[in-house]
């Protein structure tokens, strides 16, 4: 039933149907690594951190290659691809150029929601792919 959670989420970031969100999502999600730079750091934060990124990869998808679940506790191994067309808080000129990396994210799954979220992705992959800055800080 939780790996149906996650599969039915990465559907609905995929297609955009930003208000299926809560049918996945708990309203006060805690988002242990920010979605994106300069999301707020509070509880359910993670809804407006999906959006921006979303708005920031036009063409972008998160595909699931692989979920493993115990418990409350769903991994999945994914491989994320985007083209960067809108604005970004750490790049806001759109550079049009694309990337592609692997991600792990472990999602906690209580009472059939998402309530926590931890990722490891290859940022360093994703910023060399679109060209933009490491940051430093």
């Amino acid at each position: 039933m939780n790996k149906k959670v996650v599969e039915g989420f990465f559907a609905a970031v995929n297609e955009r149907r930003f208000a299926d969100w809560p049918d996945y999502m708990a309203a006060d999600v805690i988002d242990h690594n920010k979605v994106i730079y300069g999301e707020a750091d509070e509880p359910g934060a993670a809804f407006e951190g999906f959006r921006q990124q979303l708005a920031a990869f036009g063409e972008g998808s998160m595909e699931p290659r692989q979920l493993i679940a115990e418990g409350d506790t769903v991994v999945a191994r994914l491989v994320v691809r985007g083209r960067h067309t809108g604005a970004h808080p750490r790049m806001p000129e759109p550079t049009g150029r694309t990337f592609e990396v692997e991600q792990i994210w472990i999602f906690e799954v209580r009472d059939g929601k998402i309530a926590e979220i931890r990722a490891v992705s290859d940022r360093l992959g994703m910023f060399l792919q679109l060209g933009w800055d490491f940051p430093s800080a």
